[in-house]
């Protein structure tokens, strides 16, 4: 809103109307101004949940070796995660732009989903909450849109990196001179860089263009439904899921603003995607929101993002890295995510084959894989099997929360350099 009302008064000459034309003032703004909401906010909020006894049912003691019982936590913290980010987008942001209206609608639709989640959790003192099948239906069905929006909007278009010249010993990368809509996305460590996912689908001959984009639909749904997951089995200890998001959200409004920029772009030998600048707005608005909601959410925490905030927070990088073409990075850059749930496939499947024997059987002392670590083996089951037994001494949760934040720090690194190694 701020953005249309300044470039208007531009017109007549206003001074400093001209600073809110450059994306770096209105996404260092969306930062300070979604900070001071979440920080000045949220200590208001917890008084108003604590106040309606809106608390988290008691999380399993019994697995905490320091004996933490964390009992009357305020819960449904997300809501000040999600007015911290919306707030300040929509003062700030372009509201007009195809990708920017994108994330507004994925935070609120999954946030209304893990408000569900944590209503029938909070208010109906029913610990499963939601049922597993609804919230994979809200998941895919914000997947399906995304995916269909980006295949039929007019406005979602790139320009492609295909032209390489050599000029003596420089490599001179030429984008496209007009914008077009386009299938290929980014993949790490490959030369060309670049994987078309019509070539994919090739065997379905002149169709393979529809095939593609048929593809591209389905792997938008998946990355958005496993993030999201990941994100939700990450948020088990103060301030993990929190602290982990917002490095993540650092490195994609990095890769947001190389890929809005046609000197970087070309640099780098990325797609120039214009218009996703303002995702760098958006991403801004949602680190400076977690970092204000670690405030209250690091050791001992005060409040509990609950789904509310965890499933909208891995929809809202799974949907952003979509945009930007650069889904396929994902696995490196939120590895953290990708373990916590692999370890619980791992688990339950390892556990079934055992049932199936009639042995009581587990690879983890606990899943997800972050409890494993603050489990002593006085605390393991005798009559059961276990394949990994290691950590043997219990780490505090403070620690391990530290420990996954440097390996996400290293990750996001990692997945930034990737565009320079091929």
């Amino acid at each position: 809103m701020l953005y249309y009302l300044f470039r208007f008064l531009e017109q007549y000459g206003i001074s400093g109307s001209h600073m809110w034309g450059y994306i770096s003032f209105r996404a260092l703004l969306a930062l300070i101004l979604s900070l001071a909401i979440s920080a000045w906010f949220g200590e208001k909020f917890i008084k108003y949940l604590k106040s309606k006894q809106i608390t988290e049912t008691q999380r399993d003691s019994t697995i905490d070796p320091f004996g933490v019982k964390k009992i009357g936590v305020p819960s449904m913290g997300g809501i000040i995660i999600i007015l911290s980010i919306l707030v300040p987008v929509l003062l700030l942001g372009r509201l007009r732009n195809i990708y920017l209206i994108l994330m507004i609608i994925t935070t609120l639709w999954l946030g209304f989903l893990g408000g569900m989640d944590d209503y029938i959790k909070i208010f109906r003192r029913d610990k499963e909450g939601l049922k597993g099948k609804y919230k994979i239906v809200g998941q895919v069905g914000i997947g399906l849109i995304v995916g269909l929006v980006l295949w039929m909007s007019p406005d979602v278009k790139m320009n492609e990196n295909i032209a390489i010249e050599r000029q003596g010993q420089e490599t001179v990368v030429k984008h496209l001179s007009e914008a077009h809509k386009s299938l290929k996305t980014t993949i790490p460590f490959v030369k060309e860089h670049n994987l078309n996912y019509s070539d994919i689908m090739s065997f379905c001959g002149k169709h393979k263009v529809a095939a593609g984009w048929i593809l591209f639909v389905i792997m938008t749904i998946v990355v958005v439904t496993a993030v999201s997951n990941g994100a939700n089995l990450n948020d088990g200890m103060d301030g993990m899921c929190a602290g982990n998001s917002a490095i993540i959200g650092v490195a994609i409004g990095i890769l947001a603003y190389v890929s809005s920029h046609i000197q970087f772009a070309a640099y780098l030998n990325i797609m120039y995607i214009p218009g996703s600048e303002e995702l760098v707005v958006f991403m801004c608005a949602f680190v400076g929101a977690l970092i204000g909601f670690l405030w209250y959410n690091s050791y001992p925490a005060q409040v509990f993002m609950g789904d509310t905030g965890s499933l909208t927070i891995g929809g809202i990088i799974a949907v952003s890295a979509i945009i930007i073409h650069k889904e396929l990075l994902l696995p490196i850059l939120c590895g953290i995510f990708f373990v916590e749930s692999l370890s619980v496939i791992i688990q339950v499947y390892y556990y079934k084959l055992g049932k199936r024997k009639g042995i009581k059987q587990r690879v983890f002392k606990r899943t997800p894989i972050h409890d494993n670590f603050r489990v002593t083996d006085d605390q393991l089951d005798a009559d059961c099997k276990y394949l990994i037994k290691v950590p043997h001494g219990a780490k505090h949760e403070s620690k391990i929360t530290i420990r996954f934040w440097i390996i996400t720090i290293i990750l996001a690194a990692l997945t930034i350099i990737t565009l320079k190694i091929r």
